[in-house]
Formats: structure tokens, sequence, C-alpha cells
């Protein structure tokens, strides 16, 4: 080799040297940027938990539990509860129906979750006042106890979390994960969380933000409250297909703070955390269910009289995933896919 070739040789792995210098120092800096980051968000979400941290009168445990449940080790229930209250309306946790009452039940063997929306007119037995009334109505009888024991008694199942939220951390979640996929069924014009009818979308799959989420988990005119129940499981999922997406990491910070003040749960920081081994693999297996019924105004009232038959086999389902019984199949007609189309049906 000669000199000139050999100068031009040594430049060259010169260049490489720098080159794989420079790319391992930016390798290191976004690692370290990552664990602080990680690190960072573990602070805070702890932070948040700690704020969000609400025990319903000394309810260590369900009272259909012999001992009490860990998310890392056992099959758990939990209860989400979405709150007809926002800062707009202002009528306070105590005085506000529950507006969405959604258990899902989680399987730690095979990671996968049984999701079941009871309509908010359901006529049912609420033992706080002693007589049968809309469910939704369970919440501003006796708050939160009173719906989570109302749902127990319902499904015959324990509830051994929840989750509170309101209109305005419903909002802001869906708005800090960057917006969700859902499928309008139809034409619509609804509400928003002003009770401002300034939301209108047609029909088909799209990006919904926090605001249109809403008010498509909110409508029902146009058909009943099952239909109402399977677009508010689809829109859960689809929260949860987005959070537990690689892209959403780094938006997880505006998740935190979107929760504010607008969220309660009886979950410790450390029990959220178990949690994560349902999405660590992405999106896990939801299989949803509907409580069949009828309209019914014999009484001038509109309520959802539950099917018995319905009720009974969602009951045998939901006892086989907390492994309560021995398990059984599903049975046709009672699971649901919430992304196929929605019947316009009416109702009074």
């Amino acid at each position: 080799m000669n000199r000139r070739a050999y100068k031009k040789e040594k430049k060259k792995s010169s260049k490489k040297r720098k080159f794989l210098t420079v790319s391992l120092i930016v390798i290191g800096s976004l690692l370290i940027s990552l664990s602080t980051y990680a690190v960072f968000l573990t602070k805070k979400a702890e932070t948040a938990a700690d704020k969000a941290f609400e025990i319903v009168d000394n309810r260590d445990q369900s009272p259909l539990r012999d001992e009490k449940v860990e998310p890392l080790n056992d099959n758990v229930s939990v209860l989400f509860i979405g709150i007809d209250d926002s800062e707009q309306r202002g009528q306070g946790d105590t005085n506000s129906r529950s507006d969405a009452l959604m258990l899902a039940t989680l399987n730690n063997k095979t990671k996968t979750v049984k999701l079941v929306s009871v309509p908010r007119d359901s006529y049912v037995y609420i033992d706080e006042v002693g007589y049968e009334d809309k469910i939704t109505h369970a919440h501003s009888y006796g708050g939160t106890r009173a719906s989570i024991e109302t749902i127990e008694d319902l499904l015959e199942v324990p509830v051994d979390y929840y989750v509170k939220m309101n209109f305005d951390a419903f909002i802001d979640v869906i708005d800090a994960l960057g917006g969700i996929e859902a499928e309008v069924p139809y034409k619509l014009l609804e509400k928003d969380e002003n009770d401002q009818r300034t939301v209108a979308l047609n029909p088909g799959l799209q990006e919904l933000d926090g605001r249109e989420a809403l008010a498509l988990a909110r409508t029902r005119k146009l058909d009943n409250d099952i239909e109402r129940g399977k677009r508010q499981q689809m829109i859960l999922s689809s929260i949860i297909k987005k959070a537990s997406s690689a892209s959403s990491f780094t938006k997880y910070g505006e998740v935190i703070d979107a929760v504010g003040e607008n969220m309660k749960t009886d979950l410790t920081f450390d029990e959220m955390k178990s949690f994560f081994e349902y999405i660590k693999k992405g999106m896990p297996q939801i299989d949803t269910l509907s409580l069949e019924g009828y309209d019914d105004m014999s009484t001038g009232v509109y309520y959802w009289k539950l099917d018995d038959e319905s009720l009974d086999e969602t009951r045998d389902i939901l006892k086989s995933h907390l492994g309560l019984q021995p398990e059984t199949s599903n049975i046709s007609g009672n699971n649901s896919d919430t992304s196929s189309n929605y019947a316009a049906d009416s109702r009074p």
C-alpha cells in the first residue's frame, strides 16, 4: 500500500471511529434520558396515586372475599364509575349520579379481561334505600359505597377495587393520549361537557378527541342503553389500546396530569403497577359482555328491565373468570364485539 492510500485508509478509519463514538454517545444519552423520564414518571404517578387514593368507609376488602386479593398474584375485579359531573356542572361528589358503570374482571393466569357494562337505567334493588330503582341513582343515594354494593348484589361477584372519574378527567385523559380511534354508528349532534349541543359527528371509524368521545359515550337517543354500554366498552378498550402502545410512552406525564383532582380510587400505587403485567405485551384480550333486557314504561317512568337468563349467564362467566367456580364455556349471544355495527332501535 502506498503512502497516499495508507493516509486515505487511516482517515476513513478515523471517521468510522468518530461516527461510532458519536453514535454511542447519542444512544447512551437517549437511554439516560429515557431512564430519567421513567424515574420522573414514576415519582409523578406515585404522587398522583397518593392524591387519588380513597378507601370507601373503611372497606378494606369485599365481604364476598375470605381475604384481601393482590393484583400481582390473584384474579381481581375493578369497577369503573363514570360520574355525571364536571367542573362546569359543579354537582359535587355526593349529589351526582353514575353515568357509566363497567365491571372488569382480570384473570392473572391468562392475562385476559372480561368487561361488562351495566345500563344506567337498569331496574335493580338498592340496599342503601331498601327498594328497587335505576342503578344510576345508587351513587346519589350513598356515593361510591352504594354503587359498589349494588353491583355486588346484582352480579354476585366481589368488587375488589374501584376507579371513579368525572367528565373532565375522561376528556383530558383522551386528549393527553392524542385522541382515540372509535366507530361512530350514526350521524349525531350531542351535548358537550357543558351540556351544550355542539358535538357533531358523522358515522364511520375515525379519530376522536376527548369531548367527541364523551359525546359518543353519552348518546343513546337513537338506540338504547345496551348499545350505549357497548359504545362505552369500545371507548374504554380504545383507551387501553392507545395507552398500551409504545408511541404513548412520552404522553404518560400528560395523562397523569389529566387525572388531577378528578379521579378517586382505592388502588395503591404498587397495586396499580401490578396491572402493567396485562399490557406489557401490548393490547390484552378483552371480551365484552352485555346485560340484555327490555324497555319498560309501565309505571310512567322509563326503566331497563334486565333479562334474568342473560343476568345469570353473565354472573356465571364472571365467576368463572375470577376462579370462583369451575370454568364455563362462553355462552352464545352474551359476548359482544364492540367494533360491530349498531342497530338503531327506538326507545321511549
